[in-house]
């Protein structure tokens, strides 16, 4: 687009015939016919069409009909909706002046997953749009949390959706508000202090409203013609839509969608919809290289031309290979979210009996590992997909119909206190810190009165997140690589670990969990090495919910020490001096002192 006019290009190897047709020139499609090239593209300039015009493209392939056929423009930036005219977009026009992509230090992330449409609430019946949720921008800086991955924006048909369906990859959903809110958003976003993640999907497109279909009107086997496979490998759970990864033609597509986010939209990371569904036809065995190769190239790209960004694999099957280096064969993702953290956890928190909680698979969940690099995975209980298809909250499916019980509000506090401490990147799904309760849809909106119903809850997630990112420099521990397994008492249900670098005030953080209903006085427990250890969380706390039982604890000295911890509880203590002797005073109050100065800080 230039004062010239603006340039029309499009693909479409098997037409006879391509023109544009819009408000320009009283939609004729006869009156701006396109150039054909050899390498099947169209091109041409029309010098009357400005920003804002609707437009479409008119085809006719000879080999099918004499009839000519209207299409969307594959790159269209922006539509009225999946199933209308495209509108001519300018991409430079936004102002970005004093915005950059900002992505945090990866083991100084916390993602805080989220949908558009229910996360900002609805109005009139209508799914919330990008410009409502910029407004609970300062709930997630003062949550503390420090990236937001926004589940998918493409245009995809109808106004309620997960966004899983997109209809139009390069066009930002109408109903959320087009391309420029986005910008907005993103922008808004970075002056919180909060990275935007932005889910994508590349192993299927559609499959309703779906321009992309028999585009130029070739096909075989009545499949879906040039962007896709015509044969069985265009089958997926979601559609026959796969595209085909062997043309040139489509990854380019693909990898020209992934470099428009991070460059036009300022994204500071991308995360990839099930990527088993690229590499393989059936999400298994049946390979795909021509699809490894894509993630391959996706990756190269966006490490040499937006270093530092994050590019992050939805792939859940133990696959090492994904987050390897692509120059040793791998993938190159630069994490991927961890299916033996989120399985094991969520089952040992929801069981219904303390026999019922292995230990061992806890253990295990919290030492694996993809490679040498431990925040190579994502780590988290709740997330989009494992709050709904058939699944619920973890208070939710703790007490069916309470979430908000005693057993419920404990246990699904202790798994936050898990992920917040383990190695890798943590994630949130939206409303975890809020106690929501039943199961994901896309037509119930978050219901925010809860923050306030539960805003000790929201602080106890504040305080953990403020520990993992170490706000005031005490806990460097649960930032680093390395995490030691101190103690694990099958018969009482307490596990303990210590996380450190190199150990040492400032850098040794130790957890104990209590994953039994039966509190623990004067329990004997060995210490990471000979020191004094601050307490400065204890989630059993009754400044976070008046059922809590407040169980004291206290600060502990030496390499081995006799702790009291409550109930379903986590404890986080920080090394001090070896030194200093234990108060005896409980920290609790000390606690509550923090408490109190950050709530008249917020």
């Amino acid at each position: 687009m230039n004062a010239g006019g603006v340039t029309f290009r499009v693909w479409a190897p098997h037409a006879d015939m391509v023109s544009v047709l819009g408000d320009f020139n009283g939609w004729d499609d006869q009156a701006h016919l396109l150039d054909r090239h050899d390498d099947g593209t169209w091109s041409g300039v029309v010098r009357d069409a400005r920003a804002g015009d609707g437009y479409l493209f008119a085809l006719r392939n000879e080999a099918v009909s004499t009839e000519v056929f209207r299409r969307p423009d594959p790159y269209a930036r922006q539509m009225v909706n999946s199933a209308s005219p495209c509108i001519v977009y300018d991409p430079d026009a936004f102002d970005w002046e004093g915005d950059s992509a900002y992505c945090p230090p990866w083991n100084d992330l916390v993602i805080y997953e989220l949908h558009v449409g229910t996360f900002a609430g609805f109005r009139r019946g209508q799914p919330g749009d990008l410009a409502a949720a910029t407004r609970r921008f300062d709930y997630l800086r003062k949550l503390g949390v420090n990236a937001i991955e926004v589940m998918p924006l493409a245009e995809f048909a109808g106004d309620f959706s997960w966004g899983y369906n997109p209809a139009a990859p390069f066009a930002v959903e109408s109903s959320y508000g087009g391309p420029d809110t986005f910008k907005a958003f993103v922008k808004a976003a970075h002056r919180h202090g909060l990275a935007v993640i932005l889910d994508v999907v590349y192993n299927h497109f559609g499959p309703s409203d779906l321009g992309l279909w028999q585009f130029d009107g070739w096909s075989e086997n009545g499949q879906g013609g040039i962007y896709f496979y015509n044969d069985d490998r265009a089958h997926t759970p979601w559609g026959h839509t796969r595209p085909d990864y062997r043309r040139p033609e489509v990854r380019q597509y693909i990898l020209d969608n992934a470099r428009m986010w991070l460059e036009e939209y300022h994204v500071d990371g991308l995360r990839l919809d099930m990527t088993p569904y690229i590499y393989t036809a059936d999400g298994g065995g049946h390979e795909l290289p021509e699809g490894w190769r894509l993630l391959q190239d996706l990756n190269a790209m966006v490490r040499r031309d937006f270093p530092g960004r994050i590019v992050i694999a939805e792939d859940l099957h133990d696959n090492h290979a994904i987050t390897a280096p692509v120059g040793q064969g791998g993938a190159g993702f630069g994490s991927q979210w961890d299916a033996a953290f989120v399985h094991p956890v969520r089952a040992a928190l929801i069981d219904p009996t303390d026999e019922g909680r292995d230990l061992d698979a806890v253990v295990a969940a919290l030492t694996h590992r993809f490679g040498q690099d431990a925040f190579a995975r994502v780590v988290y209980t709740e997330s989009h997909d494992e709050v709904a298809n058939g699944q619920a909250r973890v208070a939710e499916a703790i007490h069916p119909g309470k979430a908000d019980s005693w057993a419920s509000k404990k246990r699904a506090t202790l798994g936050a206190a898990l992920f917040l401490t383990a190695p890798g990147i943590p994630m949130l799904f939206q409303g975890q810190a809020l106690l929501d309760d039943g199961y994901f849809q896309d037509t119930d909106p978050l219901d925010w009165t809860k923050a306030k119903r539960h805003r000790g809850l929201v602080q106890l997630h504040r305080d953990l997140i403020a520990l993992r990112r170490d706000f005031d420099g005490t806990s460097t521990g649960l930032k680093s690589q390395h995490l030691d397994i101190v103690h694990v008492d099958h018969d009482a249900g307490l596990l303990a670990y210590h996380r450190r670098d190199c150990g040492g005030p400032g850098d040794s953080v130790f957890v104990v969990l209590n994953v039994s209903h039966r509190a623990h006085d004067g329990y004997d427990l060995p210490l990471p090495y000979n020191a004094h250890w601050h307490l400065r969380f204890n989630s059993d706390w009754n400044g976070y919910d008046r059922a809590f039982g407040g169980h004291p604890a206290y600060d502990l000295h030496g390499d081995r020490a006799r702790i009291h911890i409550g109930p379903y509880t986590a404890l986080i203590y920080t090394c001090g001096t070896a030194a200093r002797a234990p108060e005896s005073t409980g920290s609790w109050m000390r606690t509550l002192t923090r408490w109190l100065r950050r709530l008249l800080r917020s």
